[in-house]
């Protein structure tokens, strides 16, 4: 979308010679390509080590610091190299899968719209698996040439910073973010001044301004109400992510919807699909309704019908407390005044959300039901969740929908973007053994069954002990870190260094700590697991990381429990835990441990995707049949943690899922890590570690899930078909 005008706030002072730098430090494609990073590192590694982020490291640089470079043979091939690699990527004559498919289609792009974007921890404006999932898509929906264009919030104190105390507290720090370091990019007018949209709010206007941030040709466009003409009670709306006020909470969502609506129209954008991620931008249905009412002087009824024709709306909550609802006091103080604009009663509105109809009484606003009456489509992102969702909300979805083709809820099974994820040594394998055009492995699976047969288990061995060594070495540095914070003595600090052994079995577990992800169920037998772990000849460590939800005080006392256990019990040296947990965490983690765990309560796991980056690095998942793992697991590629049997009583299920656990690790997982040759190497263990990248590294990528998405989910609506991207999936 080249009519998207912006300009950075900082004045990068970069030799003439190497003046495009600053185009790559503002484009997260860096944040993909290792010959990329390596330029960056290699301008000032210190610096680079402790920003990940080009345009602070770009900022810090000291003007001296150049000369060498300036005189570098080495490092003007390596700038030369990376510019080669970029012009190639965002070349408009690059069609990408989409281009390949629909050479004809002229038509809109996708708007997607998302509360959260995890792109790059150099930008800390995501809380977890959601935004994550969002940043992914971007990434893939680039790769594949989708015209696409995203919507968010750009929040000044993004999630919290997580410490955690010495008796295990959780402590919540919110940072308020200079967006000028970071590399995003200040939206304006075509007469260059900043562009400002009015966002009407509760009976008056507010203010918000765009930060663009360029993830290769796709732009994520994110609001922010940090703007001087606005009340400086107003201004906060988009200080934090996930705020606990309720009623603020509103207030964002209403900024994200109706203020990302009035964004693209101002920017001259005409999406052919708007997709919600989530609940949270359902409220974009509110604006085109209307607009559509002004537009075309017709009803309300037939303005959401036509607005209904081109939404799809993506839920990621399998249970029905997790999704979003407001009192409708709460809605009535905000959409009062908008019942003269859109002719329609503020009562008759609220009905419009609610989730039973047709029984009386009270019924809170719901943001889920709303979005399926004026979707033409809807998906869960598992197989299970899919179904879990139609066995919810299918009532309402029978009753809405346009299309009866269309009116069961539909899934798309989440991937990750392997580039993202993926560790360095693996990919240097894919590369040598495979070759350089590996990434588009996703268009032909059977080609990619190839990996298990060329790969030499050695190698494979090697690559994977080279990233668990650089796990280790993290996990040290920030051990060290965080103990050093609590007071403790330079000797117990050399004691918890020696602990972290890297030849031992190391087992991850890494989430949100919500209740029913059970991260406690690993200890439900203490002596069988101390026995299990404490084995001199087959030891086992389990590092955990993970944050709470500031509200959500059954989260913060599970992290006080296990860090209870990581201090004070027979465990102690065997157990971990990680703090701060964000996509830098998270990379070292999947890339560097043996097992992956996941035991949530089935089917209260949606998807996950934290076990499918685990498994692209040979990491083997041990889960719940929950989720993803559903359709993941072969019996080859990592163990399933009992038969799916769902049990009534809590605790029953707790002791069935321990006691399957344990006996996997006794039986199976233990046994096998330590079962080595004459050479030192697991081959029964290499093998399913092959069998996990053959299977799941193909079947679980964002470019598997975005091309399901054009053909399964955007296809389906009237506009798309209109386009003829329909007969071109059927002719391609």
């Amino acid at each position: 979308m080249d009519q998207i005008r912006s300009t950075v706030l900082t004045d990068l002072n970069i030799p003439k010679p190497f003046e495009r730098l600053q185009e790559l430090a503002y484009n997260v494609w860096w944040s993909w390509s290792p010959t990329a990073r390596r330029l960056f590192s290699h301008i000032h590694p210190e610096l680079w080590n402790h920003y990940r982020n080009p345009v602070e490291l770009l900022i810090n640089v000291d003007a001296h610091h150049w000369n060498p470079l300036l005189q570098s043979d080495d490092f003007l091939s390596q700038y030369q190299k990376v510019l080669r690699e970029y012009d190639r990527h965002m070349s408009p004559d690059r069609p990408g899968w989409f281009g390949e498919q629909f050479p004809d289609y002229n038509g809109g792009p996708v708007a997607y719209f998302c509360s959260e974007y995890g792109l790059s921890e150099a930008l800390p404006i995501y809380a977890g698996g959601l935004g994550i999932l969002a940043g992914d898509t971007c990434k893939s929906m680039d790769y594949m040439g989708v015209p696409f264009v995203a919507v968010g919030l750009m929040y000044r104190s993004g999630y919290f910073e997580q410490h955690v105390d010495m008796d295990g507290s959780q402590s919540h720090i919110y940072r308020p973010h200079d967006f000028s370091r970071m590399p995003a990019s200040l939206v304006q007018t075509r007469a260059g001044r900043e562009l400002l949209i009015k966002v009407p709010l509760g009976g008056r206007e507010i203010y918000a301004r765009t930060w663009k941030i360029q993830v290769g040709r796709v732009p994520v466009l994110l609001l922010d109400t940090d703007v001087l003409l606005n009340d400086p009670a107003d201004r906060p709306i988009t200080s934090q992510l996930y705020v606990s006020g309720r009623e603020m909470r509103l207030c964002q969502e209403i900024v994200l919807g109706i203020g990302g609506a009035l964004l693209l129209r101002e920017l001259d954008i005409e999406p052919a699909i708007w997709h919600m991620n989530e609940g949270h931008s359902v409220f974009l249905a509110v604006e085109r309704i209307r607009r559509k009412m002004e537009a075309d002087d017709v009803s309300f009824e037939e303005a959401r019908r036509d607005v209904q024709g081109s939404t799809v709306f993506t839920t990621h909550t399998p249970v029905m407390a997790g999704h979003e609802a407001f009192e409708t006091d709460l809605i009535e103080k905000y959409f009062k005044t908008e019942e003269s604009r859109m002719g329609h009663k503020i009562e008759d509105f609220c009905r419009l959300s609610f989730a039973y109809p047709d029984q009386p009484g009270a019924q809170p606003f719901s943001l889920t039901a709303l979005a399926i009456r004026v979707s033409a489509v809807v998906n869960g992102v598992s197989k299970l969740h899919g179904e879990v969702t139609q066995k919810s909300w299918g009532h309402l979805r029978a009753a809405t929908a346009l299309d009866e083709s269309r009116s069961d809820v539909d899934y798309v099974t989440n991937g990750v973007h392997v580039l993202s994820w993926l560790g360095t040594d693996i990919r240097e394998l894919y590369e040598r053994y495979i070759g350089q055009d590996w990434p588009n492995f996703w268009k032909n699976p059977e080609e990619w069954k190839r990996v298990i047969k060329v790969l030499p288990d050695m190698e494979v061995w090697d690559a994977h002990e080279a990233q668990k060594s650089r796990f280790a070495a993290f996990l040290k540095q920030r051990l060290l870190h965080m103990y050093s914070r609590h007071g403790d003595s330079p000797d117990k600090l050399r004691k918890w260094q020696s602990m972290i052994e890297p030849k031992s079995l190391w087992i991850g577990f890494a989430r949100r700590f919500a209740g029913y992800k059970r991260a406690l169920l690993i200890f439900n037998e203490f002596e069988k697991l101390r026995a299990i772990c404490t084995n001199p000849e087959r030891p086992v460590r389990i590092v955990f990381a993970g944050k709470a939800h500031p509200n959500d005080r059954e989260g913060q006392d599970l992290i006080r429990k296990i860090f209870d256990i990581v201090e004070n019990s027979a465990l102690h040296g065997h157990i971990f835990f990680l703090e701060n947990y964000d996509m830098h965490v998270a990379r070292r983690l999947v890339q560097g441990v043996d097992v992956w765990l996941n035991n949530p309560v089935r089917p209260m796991e949606a998807s996950g995707t934290s076990g499918i980056k685990a498994a692209m690095n040979g990491v083997l998942n041990l889960s719940i049949p929950d989720g993803w793992w559903c359709e993941g697991y072969n019996g080859e590629n990592g163990w399933q943690i009992g038969d799916g049997t769902v049990h009534e009583n809590p605790g029953h299920q707790a002791w069935v899922d321990a006691g399957a656990l344990y006996g996997l690790l006794e039986k199976d997982v233990v046994p096998l890590f330590y079962d080595r040759n004459k050479q030192g190497i697991p081959q029964g263990w290499i093998r399913k570690m092959k069998s996990a990248l053959t299977t799941i590294t193909h079947d679980f990528s964002t470019a598997r899930m975005s091309r399901e998405y054009v053909e399964k989910i955007y296809m389906k609506t009237r506009p798309w078909q209109s386009l003829g991207a329909e007969s071109a999936v059927k002719t391609a």
